[in-house]
């Protein structure tokens, strides 16, 4: 795992210009606009990942408050501290994963126990880099390809939704591509917009009711920890955070020349996740989709500035936390064919590039379309997801091939 090795940013390459020492606008606006789109482009599935995990609708609301504001407190301390652009999310696919694990043995108590299990890994991982580079020394096929297996179904979701609400579901998907021919990145965010307008249109006194639901609200839950949660749900859910979303973030912020220590960033997001976990939350982490706009030019210029639009984002996230309930409320009381195929949409790309990085190598195709198609199953076996199953049978059929050593 490359991006572990514990450089920072290039001095040179991010001093101020003494041209540009006045109200960073572009960064402040930048930052918030990255809080926006991460929160408007995922709350759904997040909120469906709690539902499908056995949350109640306050159990919900609670769990995507406390992730707002742990995402918004981590990433101002993390930017304050470093004076760099890091931005943190919560961890879309690993909601994802809670849809299409789907309850556990144990209940959704037992869920919060394997949300503690992986952020306990991640908090493990920034202390001790072995535990992190055997995430990274899983063969990247198969680590794709189990992530395109989990996706699979909530991608098919906005066309299954045709046959079912045609009108609604045409007009959201139709919004999507054509904001996304112009602007891919606020594709999703439009199409939520859409979904929410036809929702007030269709029932305004329903949507007058969830107003009522505006404001912080918190709910506490004891975690319970059974073998198959932490099996069948914490462990894929480490491995999805730290493939998914914690290295291609470190990518991000490479690309545009900061390369912070990855064990702090690690300690910080893994104590965070373990301690919002009786709340509901589950695991935040490094952004990947929202990176650039925090880290990229489009956020200042001025690299030595960009870290201000961290903190900008830091302060959004904290806002939005107080429009957490209204959007359980909302995601719980819309027809669900709409919601599901807002989803589905927002998780497209996700899904063509893990599918694509799965399958790319030939020699690896086997193993891949195995873990893909073992996965996407939704086999369960002694409580156990398909996830891991997924994984385990891609690994067993790289070792037969012989094929392990050199994926790695």
């Amino acid at each position: 795992m490359s991006q572990a090795n514990p450089e920072t940013a290039d001095p040179a390459t991010i001093s101020p210009s003494p041209a540009r020492r006045g109200i960073p606008i572009q960064a402040l606006i930048g930052g918030v606009l990255a809080a926006l789109v991460g929160f408007g482009s995922s709350f759904a599935i997040v909120v469906q990942g709690f539902g499908a995990v056995g949350a109640t609708g306050a159990q919900a609301a609670s769990g995507l408050t406390i992730v707002c504001l742990a995402t918004g407190l981590v990433m101002l301390i993390v930017a304050l501290r470093t004076r760099l652009p890091i931005g943190i999310a919560w961890s879309t696919p690993g909601s994802a994963l809670m849809i299409a694990t789907g309850a556990v043995e144990g209940g959704y108590p037992a869920a919060l126990g394997a949300f503690v299990f992986a952020g306990a890994l991640i908090l493990v991982a920034g202390f001790w880099r072995p535990l992190a580079r055997v995430v990274g020394a899983i063969p990247p096929a198969l680590a794709s390809a189990m992530l395109a297996g989990v996706l699979l179904k909530l991608c098919l979701a906005p066309f299954a939704a045709l046959s079912v609400d045609p009108g609604p579901v045409v007009a959201v998907i139709a919004v999507f591509l054509l904001v996304g021919r112009f602007a891919r990145l606020y594709a999703v965010p439009a199409a939520v917009a859409v979904a929410l307008v036809l929702l007030i249109a269709v029932e305004p006194l329903s949507a007058a009711a969830r107003v009522a639901s505006f404001g912080p609200h918190f709910e506490w839950v004891m975690p319970r920890f059974t073998l198959g949660a932490i099996v069948g749900l914490g462990l894929p859910l480490f491995i999805v955070t730290m493939a998914s979303q914690n290295i291609p973030g470190f990518a991000v912020l490479a690309a545009f020349g900061f390369r912070p220590a990855a064990g702090p960033l690690f300690r910080a997001t893994g104590l965070a996740s373990m301690l919002i976990a009786p709340f509901g939350g589950h695991t935040i982490n490094l952004a990947a989709i929202t990176a650039a706009l925090i880290a990229g030019p489009d956020a200042d210029p001025e690299p030595a500035r960009r870290w201000i639009a961290a903190v900008s984002g830091g302060f959004a996230y904290l806002a939005l936390a107080a429009l957490a309930p209204l959007a359980v409320a909302t995601v719980t009381t819309t027809p669900p064919v709409l919601i599901q195929a807002v989803a589905g949409l927002a998780l497209l790309g996700a899904f063509g590039s893990s599918l694509v990085a799965g399958l790319k190598e030939e020699a690896d195709r086997p193993a891949a379309l195995v873990a893909f198609l073992l996965t996407a199953s939704g086999l369960s076996i002694a409580g156990i997801g398909s996830a891991f199953w997924g994984l385990a049978a891609g690994l067993a059929v790289l070792t037969l091939h012989g094929r392990l050593r050199r994926a790695r």
